[in-house]
């Protein structure tokens, strides 16, 4: 191998270092910003993940790397798939940071549920609010087991039905219909109708 080619081969080795490096800082900026949203602490998320304390400490500061099967028990803890933690917004020049177009917005796709949400909100954001529309496929719903979280739910359901339940009361939302409740109370929906349901959902402070 001549000068060139070592070269070269150092610059690439680089490259690719740098790549792996700038993956693990996303992932545990990732990791931490999902983790404060839900105030909870490390010793919390290792306990509901199975995940030691030091690993998840690794991962958020980027100086590790989550093998697979850590980051499939973080995604079904958070609730959103494993690409989630690698996902960015797109970037446009010169755009104010509180703006976020069409083209931009993020995506969680909860295939399994029939469920799509696009967070609308901007990451700029302080997270005392975040704002998604919510995409339900018939016979898709947030799973079979009601759930709970801090602060508050509302939103307005836009196409379709809804069937949403609340501490342990059910309702049927069509379009046109709205719904406000603290998300400390167990709660699930599902999609009521044969046609797809749209729900403009707002959730303060923000969840994911």
């Amino acid at each position: 191998m001549d000068e060139y080619d070592r070269a070269g081969a150092l610059k690439r080795r680089r490259r690719v270092k740098g790549e792996a490096e700038s993956t693990q800082m996303k992932v545990g900026a990732r990791l931490r910003i999902s983790r404060r949203r839900r105030n909870w602490t490390l010793q919390e998320l290792a306990r509901l993940s199975g995940v030691s304390v030091s690993m998840l400490s690794q991962i958020e500061c980027g100086v590790s790397t989550p093998s697979i099967k850590t980051l499939q028990r973080l995604s079904d803890v958070f609730g959103v798939p494993m690409s989630w933690f690698f996902s960015e917004p797109s970037a446009m020049a010169h755009e104010p940071r509180w703006i976020v177009r069409q083209e931009q917005r993020r995506v969680l796709k909860l295939t399994t549920n029939g469920v799509t949400k696009q967070l609308l909100s901007a990451e700029a954001g302080d997270g005392k609010i975040q704002l998604m529309l919510v995409h339900i496929e018939p016979n898709g719903s947030s799973g079979d087991t009601a759930y709970t979280h801090a602060g508050y739910d509302a939103g307005t359901v836009l196409e379709g039905s809804l069937r949403l339940e609340v501490d342990g009361q059910a309702g049927v939302l069509c379009a046109g219909d709205s719904f406000e409740f603290s998300s400390a109370l167990p709660h699930r929906f599902e999609n009521a109708g044969s046609t797809r349901c749209v729900v403009l959902w707002a959730v303060a402070p923000a969840f994911y």
